[in-house]
This record gives structure tokens, sequence and C-alpha cells, in this order.
């Protein structure tokens, strides 16, 4: 039911695909959530290492979610929609239909996950290249980046998907794609996955020297030489056969994308923050870092000018905020991790039946678990002889080592609930202590950060949340919307809209802040000391390694 007075309101579509699944929400011009859902998305591992999806099922499940969120809704209030998604490599031919990413021809799966490491040979020769195209991704470029995927397309299926291709997109370009009918892609997704520079473009040298020559030869028709930034107006917005798809009027506005990182960033980082008694407030928002937790977690700040920071990506410019340039760090495996250790633990099944008879999460179960068995003791204190290096799937930032692996020291024979408890809790600390690495890197090369806003599916763990301003020192800032990502895509369709003059005028009506969650400093000296331990475990592990060297 919506009253009159709401039905002069103007309403925004935000679409996030994420690793697992789709979402969309209707959001109105004051940064509402009005309604939600969200459908899965299938993920195929054919073999360690390589994760595949398909483009037809994500965009079914976009139809799907869109259906349900302007149900009953006046379509003539709905004024533009935004798309963001995973950084995953899309492939189709020349007729746009799918093509196999995977030696067994399964057509279907033709997009190779963000989170695919098959690409590692080919990534260490373009890092061997040191070309100059990688000052920009923090001196070396991920396994998880556009470029090596694509070599790896052309050395492995070549004749079955390379030679075949008519186009290659980022996943948020896809749907832009999908819902326009026009290949533009976003300054984003190029900037930050492809090497695309804002000022220079694509530089032919790189792709030469790499051996993807192929693209240069064709004025890069296939990977994009239409770029737009986002939330920019793409073509004449819906087709009509997106709109039947979508259950929206033809014509609506359709923004360019963003990754879902730097949505979520969108979707926070601009909030107004007066009268929190925050250090940021009365600050420049590059005073600010969003970090967008869920599968995994981005570090998202940005500058007035370009700052290079080893083993950080970027500096990219405008890349988030039109007219900053952005840097991003980020922990390949964050909800993806404490998922693997606490559903992995041989005390998983007597967790789920316990959270299961109060009605609760597993994780809401294990929260109040560690404040039964914490006595007097902090709840952090708890891990004073437990220790976890994160790293399960490599580092992303700021070591930039996928081969260095996860590490856990302080283990006894013990089996039960409370020892799961406690590993729990301890990979949590051990990502909050990976962020403070980040964070400390990042300000030795000159940005000035106070303040952390979070959102994602992590933020919503008042734990994670904790650790994380006790451990790096810093007050967390939390959404009114816990779906700030969705909030980030709708900013973007209102861009594209009309209805405001800039991204930054969307962010700071749209954003709003709900809790803020201060460090508990008296704990300060205990996770300086912790952090001293994160530090060694990666020393030792370097050093274990060197010693079985040629084995």
């Amino acid at each position: 039911m919506h009253s009159k007075k709401q039905t002069s309101v103007k309403y925004y579509v935000g679409i996030d695909v994420g690793t697992a699944s789709v979402r969309a929400a209707l959001v109105d011009e004051f940064g509402t959530v009005v309604a939600h859902a969200e459908q899965p998305i299938q993920i195929w591992e054919p073999q360690p290492d390589h994760y595949e999806q398909s483009s037809a099922d994500i965009w079914a499940a976009c139809c799907t979610v869109t259906k349900k969120v302007v149900c009953g809704i006046d379509a003539s209030r709905i004024r533009g929609v935004g798309f963001d998604a995973t950084c995953s490599l899309v492939v189709v031919d020349k007729q746009f239909q799918p093509l196999a990413v995977n030696s067994e021809g399964q057509n279907y799966r033709n997009v190779i996950m963000w989170m695919d490491h098959r690409a590692v040979s080919q990534v260490d020769r373009i890092n061997a290249t040191k070309h100059r195209v990688l000052n920009y991704v923090g001196g070396v470029m991920s396994v998880e980046m556009q470029p090596p995927k694509l070599l790896w397309i052309k050395e492995n299926l070549q004749e079955s998907c390379w030679e075949k291709a008519g186009y290659f997109f980022d996943l948020p370009d896809f749907l832009s794609w999908k819902a326009t009918g026009v290949t533009a892609r976003s300054l984003c997704t190029l900037v930050c996955k492809w090497t695309y520079t804002s000022d220079g473009g694509w530089d032919d040298s790189f792709w030469n020297i790499i051996g993807l020559e192929d693209l240069v030869k064709d004025k890069y028709k296939k990977i994009g030489n239409h770029v737009l930034s986002p939330g920019e107006s793409v073509g004449k917005g819906l087709t009509p056969e997106a709109a039947k798809d979508l259950g929206l009027p033809e014509g609506i506005a359709v923004a360019a994308s963003l990754i879902d990182a730097h949505a979520g960033g969108l979707g926070v980082i601009g909030a107004d923050v007066k009268g929190h008694n925050l250090p940021c407030e009365n600050q420049p928002i590059t005073s600010r870092v969003a970090m967008i937790c869920g599968t995994s977690s981005c570090h998202m700040g940005v500058s007035e000018t370009p700052i290079f920071v080893p083993g950080v990506w970027g500096p990219y410019f405008s890349a988030m905020v039109p007219g900053l340039w952005l840097n991003e760090g980020g922990q390949s495996a964050t909800g993806k991790l404490i998922e693997h250790v606490v559903r992995g633990h041989v005390a998983f099944p007597e967790l789920q039946s316990k959270a299961a008879a109060r009605a609760q999460s597993i994780y809401t179960y294990l929260n109040s678990h560690l404040d039964l068995i914490k006595k007097s003791l902090p709840v952090g204190f708890l891990t004073v002889d437990l220790h976890v290096w994160p790293d399960f799937h490599g580092n992303r930032s700021p070591l930039t080592d996928l081969t260095l692996k996860g590490m856990v020291v302080g283990l006894t024979l013990s089996r039960g609930l409370d020892e799961l408890a406690l590993i729990y809790l301890a990979t949590i600390q051990a990502i909050a202590l990976g962020t403070r690495h980040i964070l400390e890197t990042m300000q030795a090369a000159g940005h000035h950060l106070n303040t952390l806003f979070l959102c994602g599916g992590l933020s919503k763990n008042p734990l994670f949340v904790q650790m994380h301003a006790d451990i790096t020192g810093k007050p967390v800032v939390l959404s009114k919307e816990v779906e700030s990502v969705l909030v980030g895509a709708a900013i973007l369709g209102a861009c594209a809209s009309g209805d405001f003059a800039s991204i930054q005028e969307a962010m700071a009506k749209m954003g709003k802040i709900g809790r803020v969650v201060q460090p508990n400093h008296e704990h300060k000296r205990f996770y300086d000391k912790k952090y001293e331990v994160f530090l060694k475990l990666v020393e030792h592990q370097r050093e274990y390694r060197a010693i079985m060297k040629g084995f």
C-alpha cells in the first residue's frame, strides 16, 4: 500500500549481481529501500581454481528479482535502472550467443568468474613484462583481472572460443548491453580490470607485448571502444525486449554500470555525517575508506591527486566518484573464508542443530557462545594463543602474492563447540588484521584515512564490525540501509534519469548513516601485539617455503 503523499515520490531500480545470487531493490529518491528480492545463481567448478557461470542464468535471475520489486508500483514513478556486478568475464560470439569458456564445450557456461585462478601462468608472464600499465594496479597484476583470462582463452581454447568470440564483456557491461542493446563499456570496469586509462585509453604496446595483438588490430571492438562514465545514460534506455523481460516500461533510463564493490562504495562513502562526532566530519571525502565485505572484501579510498600504493590497485581516475582518484585494496576470501572454517569444523553439525533449536543463524549463535565462554575477559582476548593468517586463496593486497596459503597457529586436540567458536573468532580477527595491513600501506603512501564505512553481508555481523573498529583503531560507520550496494546501483539509475545533477549530489541525498561503532581503545595494546604476531606469520611462511624450495 502506498499513501497519496507517496505517489509523487520518484523510484529507481538497483540490480546487483553478486557471487552466488542476484538481488534487486526499489529505492526511493531519499535512499530508502522500499522493496528487495534475491535469487540464487549457479556456479560450476569443473576443476580446482576454475569457476564458471552462465550469462543466461544471470540475466534470468535479474528479470525475476526486478519483476518482484516493482510489483504494484506505478511504473511512471520508476525513473531509472542501475546495474552492478562482480568483475567476471563474459564471452559471446559475433551474434551475441554464449561461447564455452571450458574444454567440455558447454556454451551456456560462458562466464569466467572473478575468483577464477586458472590464469596463473599467464599473469606471471604479464607481470614479467613490467609494462608501465602495471603501475596502475599496484605494480603487479592480479590473476583475477581480465588480461590474463583473455590470454588463457587464446592459449587453451583458440579454435572453440578465441577465434569465434565477437565480444568480451565485463559482467556489469554485459548487463547494460542486455538492457539497452548498446555495447558501450563503463569507465569503471575498463580502468579497474582491463588496463584502460581515463586519459590515454588503451595502450597498444601492452596488448602487443603480452600476445593479444589481435585485439589491437580489431581497434578494440571486442573489448570496448565506446566508453561511458558510471551513471551516464546508455543509448535510448530499456529496449522493448529488455523492458518486457524486466517488467518495466520501455525507454526507462539505464546507467553505465559499476563493479559491485564500487557500487557499495558509492552507496556509503558520501553520506552526511553531521552530528555523529566522527573524525571525518568537516573533512573531505578523502578521509574516508569504504569497505565492502561479502564473499571477498574491497577497501576503497579516494584522493584528489593520484597516489601510487604498492600492492594496492589504482590510482584509477573517476572509477567510482567522478573527479577523484580511486585506490582499491582487497582480500580475495573473507565471507567465503569464515564459511569454510566454520562449516569444515567437526563440531559444525552440533552448531547447526543448536542454532536451529534457537531459530538463530549459526553466526548469531557463535557470537552468543563466545559471550558465554569469555568469563571476565573481553571477547577478543580469547585468542591470545590462537592466530590465523587468512590468505587461504592467496593475498590480493598489499602483498600481491597469489601463492600465499592460510595458516593457523595454536591448535589443540579439542574438537568441541568452544574450539569452533574460538577459530571463528580468530578468523574474523585475522581478516580485520589484514584490513589494518592494507590501510597502513595506503596511509604510508599518502592517504589520510580516519573513518571506516562498512557495507555488505559481513557488516551485519556485530562481532565482525567491532573487531574491525578495535583492530584498526578507527570508528566504523554502518549505513541506514544494510543493502548499500543496491543503493549504490540505484544512485546510478538516478543519475542516468537526470533527476540529480551529479553522482555526488545523489550520494549525499540517498546515502544515510545508521549506526556508528567506536573502537575500544583500552584494547589497543592487545591488538597491537596480535598485529605483530600476524606479520610474523607471513615471515615464517616465506622462510619455510624458502627452505623447501626445489621440492
